[in-house]
């Protein structure tokens, strides 16, 4: 058995051994970069290239004759058992079985440091998710941006990168006031002044609970008539509800002027009440963020002037009716669009344009947002306003999100109740668990339609996905209780006793983890770490029910335990990388 302390992962070095080779045969010329992919039939190897089909036309050769010529001037490597040209020019590579045996110690040594790589070399990346209003509970569409972004964020993490998660906080703005307005109205109600409650203001009873907040700490404190509030209003306000913006915001003016400096605290109130809840869903769901960067402050540092000063002075904006626009169209977008209105407000667009000219100006090489699937027509404008800033707009990528669709019984479960409030993000964790809601927001890919199973979801059964690989985990830690051994000897044990098919698929398996880290990094796909845990469940639960562990084979017996500890180190790290646990009891 190869004995060494730390083993090569197999598809870097065979991708150094090609780079060597094809430098060497190209002489003067720098090869294309090489990539090294699993195959899929057992019968074709472990690993594929397609090298010698790029360098057809540099060698004016046929990819086979180049594919057998890169073979005959490779170094030996002492991991591999043979090489073979096949189909058009693919070169194949076979491991010794020998090697895929010696690896087990690496992983055993490894533990919970296993799949990490310095693939991304520590390159300073930002992570923005949720981001969502802090006007009202997190819904269950949130969730999904927040299982994916975190996972995603863990995945980059893991695979070198410097990962910072973000969460922007809409501070500012209307929808903000709309909430201190609608918490006010409830306020006054509870102290006997009924004023027509709009239809377009926030109806949840989440604002009712803060209004008695309000009142149980400040009584009266901030009640005045509605003489005052309706002013500029018609009659008919006096009696009907407000269903139009004009009028709502008429409303907001006058409670501004009403309340002066108190309606400061009404708005803090609500901003921290409505934060703070978000806040402690999201921890309650394993979602943690690094920095809370408020949109008010982009506004109080004068980052938003500055932005619209400095498109302004790069000559890529112009007045029309009053108002200051953007020539998004000269990027692509399909309209221009104002950044400033003749009011001289500005608008939510152009904080958004200082937001993420601040992103770079911190010093992140690469910015992700996760934004919902409906935001997909602001991403040319964004994009646009950074180009315009003289920033590469191709550092910035957008992940987009689809909604999740809830069903129950067979059926599609109401999102919504009468008074319009969406099924909260608490509701679900409550009824299937955080572990069930983290997977599955994730087995899909995130620009795919989930539809959200609630009752396969609460299932203990193999059908239902985060029981199958949770219940792999738990069974191995079984196994190694009833061993009642010393793990760390396990290293020692003779791994070439290791040789029925499906032992030797589950090293594979095994090996490609670090793999399949890696392609979730560079593909932004945290799906594939739930694809993967899925399939290594189900090839040892199949491993599990065929063959004997704690035999009177001692030999064999270890070499069989140092398998399964090392499966379990890998379950475990895979869905620590989606936020979800790994039970040792189920």
């Amino acid at each position: 058995m190869m004995n060494l302390l730390e083993m090569p992962h197999f598809r870097v070095h065979l991708s150094q051994l090609l780079q060597q080779t094809a430098t060497q045969v190209l002489q003067d010329n720098n090869p294309p970069p090489i990539e090294i992919a699993r195959t899929k039939q057992a019968n074709h190897g472990d690993y594929s290239c397609n090298l010698a089909m790029q360098l057809a036309k540099t060698l004016h050769k046929n990819p086979r004759e180049i594919a057998q010529m890169l073979i005959d001037a490779m170094p030996a490597s002492e991991y591999l058992d043979k090489v073979e040209v096949a189909g058009a020019g693919f070169i194949n590579f076979f491991i010794k079985n020998e090697a895929k045996r010696a690896y087990l110690n690496h992983i055993l040594r490894q533990g919970n440091r296993y799949g990490a790589s310095n693939f991304g070399g520590g390159e300073k990346i930002q992570i923005e998710f949720v981001s969502a209003n802090p006007t009202g509970p997190l819904h269950v569409g949130h969730g999904r941006g927040a299982a994916f972004g975190a996972s995603l964020a863990n995945v980059l993490a893991k695979a070198g990168f410097a990962v910072t998660r973000e969460f922007y906080v809409n501070d500012a703005g209307r929808q903000m006031d709309i909430l201190a307005l609608s918490t006010w109205l409830r306020y006054l109600e509870l102290n006997g002044v009924h004023i027509p409650f709009p239809e377009n203001a926030y109806q949840g009873e989440y604002v009712k609970d803060m209004a008695k907040l309000i009142y149980q700490a400040h009584a009266d404190r901030y009640v005045h008539q509605p003489e005052n509030l309706l002013d500029g209003l018609p009659e008919s306000a006096y009696e009907v509800a407000v269903t139009t913006d004009e009028h709502l915001d008429r409303l907001i003016a006058n409670a501004k002027k009403i309340l002066d400096q108190d309606y400061t605290y009404i708005h803090h109130f609500v901003l921290t009440e409505q934060l703070g809840d978000c806040r402690n869903d999201l921890m309650e769901f394993g979602v943690e963020f690094d920095i809370w960067f408020s949109e008010q402050s982009l506004f109080d540092n004068g980052l938003v002037a500055q932005a619209v000063q400095l498109l302004d002075e790069k000559n890529h904006l112009y007045r029309q009716d009053g108002a200051l626009w953007f020539h998004s169209t000269q990027f692509g977008d399909e309209k221009d669009r104002v950044v400033q209105r003749e009011n001289g407000q500005f608008t939510y667009f152009a904080s958004d344009i200082a937001y993420h000219l601040n992103k770079f100006e911190r010093g992140f090489s690469r910015v992700i947002n996760i934004w919902g699937a409906d935001h997909h027509g602001y991403i040319p404008r964004v994009k646009g306003a950074l180009q315009a800033l003289e920033q590469d707009p191709e550092k910035l990528k957008i992940a987009l999100v689809q909604f999740a669709v809830l069903y129950r019984d067979g059926k599609k479960a109401p999102m919504s109740t009468r008074s319009g409030e969406f099924v909260t993000l608490r509701e679900l964790r409550h009824e299937v668990g955080d572990d069930a809601a983290r997977f599955f927001y994730v087995m899909r890919k995130s620009d795919q339609h989930l539809d959200f199973d609630l009752d396969l979801a609460k299932s203990q059964s193999n059908e239902n996905p985060v029981y199958y690989v949770q219940y792999a985990h738990a069974r191995i830690c079984s196994v190694l209780i009833q061993w009642d051994g010393d793990v760390a000897s396990l290293v020692d044990a003779d791994k070439d006793l290791l040789t029925t098919p499906d032992e030797l698929a589950l090293l594979q398996r095994l090996i490609d983890f670090p793999d399949t880290v890696e392609s979730a990094a560079k593909e932004l796909a945290p799906h594939l770490i739930a694809f993967y845990l899925r399939e290594l469940a189900s090839e040892f639960h199949s491993y599990y029910n065929s063959t004997h562990f704690l035999v009177s084979d001692i030999p064999l017996m270890e070499a069989r335990l140092a398998l399964v500890t090392s499966i379990r180190h890998v379950l475990r790290n895979g869905l620590e990388l989606l936020g979800v646990s790994a039970p040792e009891k189920m």
